[in-house]
């Protein structure tokens, strides 16, 4: 009688362990607002009108209130695309679409001369450039780990132990946007170092940065500026495209419709998505490949400084 009660007590343990696993191998699915259960005294100032009406819901002077920390991050990484975008389009047009049109690389920077307080004067490049990158990043990070806290907070009590800030069951799953987001991170990175860190180390600073300092990295080392070139571009412009893509609802998994009409409008979506990034990466190796790619060497001084300054890169600058 003993060994069968041991036995079945053990059984039940086993259960109750399995029944814990099952609850936080869930992948929730946070939303920006907090749940009704979790927002202090709601139970009670429905119950008691005079209570509610002593405690007043509080807002900021700017009328800021009544929202969480995951929607002030994700309106700060939403917005903070807006800007790095527009950015994006006027860095097509100088280095692809203008070259392409007249063919030449000196004829392109003279109207690269024009836009290059926007690129490389205070203060436009910070408002235009570097803080909304920083801001994108940084907020899609925090974003992550705000969710990660509140799935923690609504399905940790399922356990015995206090979760672990790494364990694998609290944290969102890694959307293919943000997976292409974490790649171009590294690679815009290390082109702002090339374009800026590197050239300030000399007489000149950015104003040495022209079309003709990449025309001399592709004739003076074109597998590793073709290579570099391609992947910034293709996974850049993917992220940007399907992030667009999100922000206006139009990615495969928000469509609406049911069935297999939802099947359909996800793949038609998909293409569609995928089309217009292939396009946009098309349009800019044409110009950045075909015409800047191709316009050789810097002469004199100029090639020689330019030389010096690529062989500045980490890990590969000692063989350029």
């Amino acid at each position: 009688m003993v060994i069968r009660t041991e036995r079945a007590e053990a059984i039940m343990a086993e259960d109750r362990r399995e029944s814990i696993m099952d609850l936080e191998e869930v992948e929730p699915s946070p939303v920006d607002e907090t749940p009704l259960e979790f927002k202090e005294g709601y139970f009670s100032s429905a119950k008691d009108p005079e209570k509610a009406a002593q405690h007043p819901k509080r807002t900021s002077t700017l009328g800021l209130g009544g929202h969480n920390t995951i929607w002030y991050l994700s309106r700060i990484q939403k917005y903070s695309s807006y800007v790095f975008t527009a950015f994006a389009g006027a860095h097509i047009a100088n280095t692809s679409i203008i070259p392409l049109v007249t063919r030449s690389v000196p004829e392109s920077e003279r109207y690269l001369l024009l836009t290059r307080p926007y690129y490389q004067g205070l203060p436009m490049e910070p408002l235009l450039v570097i803080a909304p990158l920083w801001a994108h990043v940084i907020s899609g990070v925090a974003l992550r780990v705000a969710r990660r806290n509140l799935n923690a907070k609504r399905y940790g009590a399922a356990g015995n132990e206090k979760p672990s800030f790494f364990s694998s069951y609290f944290w969102p799953k890694v959307s293919g946007i943000s997976k292409l987001g974490f790649q171009f991170t590294p690679l815009v990175i290390g082109h702002i170092f090339i374009n800026r860190g590197i050239p300030n180390q000399f007489p000149g600073g950015q104003s040495n940065v022209n079309l003709s300092y990449v025309s001399h990295a592709f004739a003076k080392h074109p597998v590793i500026s073709y290579a570099g070139f391609t992947a910034l571009l293709a996974i850049g412009i993917s992220h940007i495209t399907w992030g667009w893509a999100k922000w206006l609802g139009y990615t495969p998994d928000q469509s609406t419709k049911t069935g297999g009409e939802r099947q359909l409008e996800k793949k038609r979506r998909w293409y569609v998505i995928n089309g217009i990034a292939l396009a946009i990466t098309g349009l800019w190796m044409a110009g950045g490949f075909g015409v800047v790619g191709r316009g050789g060497e810097a002469p004199g001084y100029v090639g020689r400084m330019y030389d010096q300054m690529y062989q500045r890169l980490p890990l590969i600058g000692k063989w350029m």
